[in-house]
């Protein structure tokens, strides 16, 4: 069975978000059936397929949040919040 690609919102929508320091803020569904980022209220949720176990979730969110905003997966760095689902993430560099 083929999986199906991410659901990613509109890079200028996400990039909107990030902080003046390069912070983004993000709530974490790992183990989910498809892998999205949602943008409700102002707030980033991720879903991954990937299960919390020996940071495969976190690898699977920094790389999705790469592929949202354009940029290569060694610019998105976990600052915050390894084990919680609760993430901050720097983008070294914006669009």
């Amino acid at each position: 069975m083929k999986r199906s690609r991410a659901d990613l919102p509109e890079p200028g929508a996400l990039a909107r978000l990030i902080d003046s320091e390069g912070r983004l803020a993000v709530r974490v569904t790992p183990g989910a059936r498809t892998q999205a980022i949602l943008i409700e209220n102002e707030k980033v949720s991720a879903k991954v397929r990937a299960k919390p176990q020996n940071g495969a979730a976190n690898e699977a969110v920094r790389v999705l949040l790469a592929q949202a905003l354009r940029v290569a997966p060694s610019e998105v760095e976990l600052l915050r919040g390894a084990t919680s689902r609760e993430k901050l993430f720097r983008i070294i560099r914006q669009l």
